[in-house]
């Protein structure tokens, strides 16, 4: 289909999701459904886990944050599980303003956009399907026609409760246009939408002199005082405030805390007792979830100004830190890249990994815990291996500072920085390192960092080009390795072979002389040496090597030079420091001979093909490990 035909095709599923009918009609509708008539948070809560979760590590993953949100599981899992699960089930909880507090460029707008989408997405599904009295401007919950005094019947009988008050427009509505016959008003089917300000709703501080209350709560409509002939007719009400077009969903109320306290204490009413203050009529009922957002700063300004004791006991704070696992930082910067117009500049791999390691170590705390220093902290919290220490010490470390990452490099500054560097080189290639002295360049620039601080990052640049040297040169290895695959499979096949002697203690002989002699522990040791197994731990990972070769036959199949993860990168390794020599000759060499050629084209090819470089990078890649190799 083209686009016209695809627009067509979305009216008509437009037009076919539509309902109206009247409201006996509609209590049919929640007899049979009675999802219809939840609340607003339980709308949230319920979309929310409709995308589905997945546990991991005791710890569940929800899938609604999955594409836009990284790292932040531990919030996200809060967020859920301690405001919007209670708040659904009509704890107090959802008597409470939800607030995110974090840092800059956090997340905290991301998940609230997020939720907005998702609930203009729900109210188009079954399940999320929302029904209002028709042509009101608040969308008001047609059960509200129900009178006071028979809805405990209405309980016994549909097992719903009914809260909320029907609205002045709507009472007038009832008396003049259906003359009182509740199950004669009309209903429909209602779609959240912030464009078409139904449901969803965003509240903005401006000026404080100039902002009229009237943007929160609607206004008079002056123009209608001689028709209506007084301004407590509803008919001459705009109910056109934020708070009456989200009603029934949610509004984002963006930096609540710079907002004139004028505008904050028509909350209170309205997280309290559902309800707000407008015009010259009785209170208004509302049901719908507000959500603010603001820095630590300002939070702690806030609270420490005794005037708002009384609406901060009516917020819940939710910390939105910053991420501390390298790989999901990456995977952030990838994003924000790929929504970009420079998607198809060629970023090699490793520059974004080596500008999320910087990232991270900015954001750490200094742990008390011996042997633990920034890297192997960054490791541990993004789930690689370190010796010494398991998964228990990784939720000590947790611990330890429950408010870390609220500080430190937010994730704007990395991609702006990342960003001039794609402008400013105009080539269609960048690499780590020119990522890393774009980051060092852009510190002098950055207003909000202290010497102090910048000093600490400088450092953390050093640590992050560290990282890289070792990334770098074992990339090269790789690439050099499988030039050189015939052998590293000779070497493994001696490895396993001096192994198996060892473990049955048994002799080997020699294939020229014939005489027998003892597993070679010369070299056993050099290739277990590569990957950091000590002389109390050799006999253990021989014994392993064995049964996994053992296992391996049980199965029919052969135990290959892939077979073992840590045994491959030991023979790896081990062929790399035997082939340095060469490597640095081959990659360092101005002039290369044909066999040195022959090989750097191989490694490139290789690089290419295999690791996702380009031969802009690729041969990058080869100049700058050459010139470690040769320090």
């Amino acid at each position: 289909m083209d686009i016209l035909d695809k627009v067509r095709h979305h009216r008509e599923e437009e037009r076919q999701l539509k309902w109206e009918g009247t409201f006996a009609e509609y209590l049919e509708i929640v007899k049979e459904r009675p999802e219809v008539a939840q609340t607003a948070h339980s709308r949230v809560y319920n979309m929310i886990k409709s995308s589905g979760l997945t546990e991991r590590d005791g710890k569940r993953m929800y899938h609604f944050f999955g594409e836009e949100i990284f790292g932040l599981e531990d919030a996200i899992e809060r967020l859920v599980e301690e405001y919007f699960h209670p708040a659904a089930k009509r704890l107090d909880v959802r008597k409470r303003i939800l607030l995110l507090m974090g840092p800059v460029s956090g997340g905290k707008s991301t998940i609230v956009t997020m939720l907005k989408r998702g609930l203009e997405a729900y109210s188009r599904t079954e399940e999320g399907a929302v029904y209002a009295i028709k042509d009101c401007p608040m969308h008001e919950d047609p059960l509200h026609l129900i009178p006071q005094h028979l809805r405990a019947d209405f309980y016994q009988e549909y097992g719903i409760r009914i809260e909320g008050s029907l609205s002045p427009l709507n009472t007038m509505r009832l008396e003049k246009e259906y003359d009182g016959m509740i199950e004669n008003v009309k209903v429909e089917r209602i779609f959240f939408s912030e464009d078409k300000r139904v449901g969803v709703g965003t509240f903005s501080p401006s000026d404080p002199k100039s902002q009229d209350i009237a943007d929160l709560t609607g206004s008079i409509d002056f123009s209608t005082i001689a028709e209506y002939g007084s301004e407590s007719d509803p008919r001459a009400y705009r109910f056109d405030g934020e708070l009456n077009k989200a009603n029934r969903g949610m509004m984002e109320f963006q930096e609540m805390l710079k907002c004139d306290e004028k505008f904050l204490w028509h909350l209170l009413s309205l997280t309290q007792e559902g309800n707000f203050k407008a015009g010259r009529f009785a209170l208004i009922s509302a049901d719908e979830l507000i959500v603010a957002h603001t820095n630590e700063a300002e939070y702690r300004s806030f609270i420490s100004n005794k005037k708002n004791e009384a609406l901060h006991s009516r917020i819940i704070v939710m910390p939105i830190p910053y991420n501390l696992k390298v790989s999901e930082e990456e995977r952030i910067y990838q994003k924000m890249i790929n929504e970009s117009d420079m998607r198809h500049v060629h970023i090699a791999p490793h520059a974004l990994r080596v500008a999320a390691i910087f990232s991270i170590l900015t954001r750490l705390e200094d742990s008390k815990k011996q042997g633990v220093d920034h890297v192997k902290k960054m490791r541990l919290y993004d789930g690689e291996s370190v010796e010494g220490f398991n998964q228990l010490d990784v939720e000590e470390l947790r611990k330890e500072f429950p408010d870390e990452g609220m500080n430190g490099i937010d994730p704007r500054y990395v991609i702006n920085r990342i960003s001039s560097t794609i402008i400013r080189k105009e080539v269609p290639s960048i690499n780590a390192l020119d990522v890393l002295r774009s980051l060092k360049d852009g510190l002098d620039q950055h207003a909000s960092i202290s010497r102090e601080d910048r000093d600490k990052y400088l450092n953390y640049i050093a640590v992050a080009r560290k990282e890289y040297d070792e990334i770098a040169k074992k990339e090269v290895q790789k690439a050099f390795v499988y030039s050189y695959e015939e052998s590293a499979k000779t070497l493994m096949d001696n490895y396993l072979d001096n192994v198996e002697a060892y473990c049955n203690k048994n002799k080997l002989r020699d294939p020229l002389t014939g005489e027998e002699m003892n597993p070679d522990e010369k070299l056993m040791r050099s290739i277990e040496e590569q990957i950091g197994i000590s002389e109390n731990a050799k006999k253990a990972f021989r014994e392993e090597i064995l049964i996994r070769i053992s296992a391996y036959a049980r199965k029919g199949k052969r135990f290959e030079y892939n077979s073992h993860e840590r045994l491959r990168e030991a023979i790896q390794k081990k062929l790399f420091a035997d082939l340095k020599d060469v490597v640095k000759i081959t990659t360092s060499s101005k002039t290369p001979d044909e066999s040195q050629l022959k090989k750097i084209n191989e490694v490139i090819a290789r690089l290419i093909d295999e690791y996702g470089y380009n031969s802009i990078s690729a041969n990058e890649l080869l100049k700058y490990v050459g010139s470690l190799l040769n320090r």
